[in-house]
């Protein structure tokens, strides 16, 4: 039960790009196409999977000194194994990526779950972060894309096999060039928390907050709850005195 729930919570609660907000270069860059958007949203899952279940069985042994390094000789191992493996069986796709694939190295989705979940918890825990944070990031980009491509060029295809034309006979040029890919994904951003809060609303609670994105809610560095506590307002009897 608690790993169907850590899944559940990488796809919808902790979502990387529509609730965490994270990773959004490559959220921006490779939306294009919904072709390009799935194949980054497979290659980031085998990373988030393989490196999540490598730190988790070696949380006890590497050095908390150098904890950073490790982890990113293990996450670019993951990432030169899915580069050279697109390569040598997706060529296009991985022409089609380019410069991306090598980037996942520095992603922050992938680095970020190593130091926050991985390194804390079992490997099957990890597995099922890294399942659940992987196939969020892949849907989310899959949204995005979807909503470019068929706005943009008016159809939609996945690797030449399955292609739906003529859904938008008046495309929007704009929609596939990169201040497309910040429309669209502020337009989506917005629906989704319009939804959440309506959501929210309709079971008797109150609207959510919105994800304050400063470092008293970081989960990576442990100085996070210390500055939160320090601008924290003092207790109405202290301002008193």
């Amino acid at each position: 039960m608690r790993r169907l729930y850590i899944l559940w919570s990488g796809i919808f609660k902790n979502n990387p790009i529509f609730r965490l907000v994270l990773g959004l270069c490559p959220t921006l860059a490779v939306t294009t196409s919904l072709e390009n958007a799935l194949g980054m949203g497979m290659a980031a899952t085998f990373v988030l999977v393989a490196s999540n279940a490598l730190v988790s069985a070696l949380r006890n042994v590497i050095p908390s000194a150098v904890h950073i390094p490790c982890y990113i000789v293990i996450i670019a191992t993951f990432v030169t194994a899915i580069d050279l493996l697109m390569q040598a069986y997706l060529p296009a796709l991985s022409e089609s990526l380019g410069i991306f694939i090598p980037l996942i190295v520095v992603n922050c989705i992938i680095l970020g779950r190593a130091e926050a979940f991985a390194s804390r918890n079992g490997v099957l825990d990890s597995i099922a972060d890294g399942i659940g944070s992987g196939v969020g990031f892949t849907l989310s980009l899959s949204l995005v894309a979807t909503v470019r491509e068929i706005v943009g060029s008016g159809s939609l295809t996945v690797w030449g096999d399955v292609a739906v034309k003529g859904i938008n006979p008046g495309a929007v040029t704009l929609a596939i060039l990169p201040a497309g890919g910040f429309i669209t994904l502020g337009l989506l951003l917005a629906a989704i928390n319009r939804i959440g809060e309506w959501n929210a609303r309709r079971h008797g609670a109150s609207a959510p907050l919105p994800i304050n994105l400063d470092c008293r809610h970081c989960t990576l560095c442990p100085a996070g709850k210390p500055a939160a506590a320090a601008t924290a307002p003092a207790p109405a009897t202290e301002m008193k005195k």
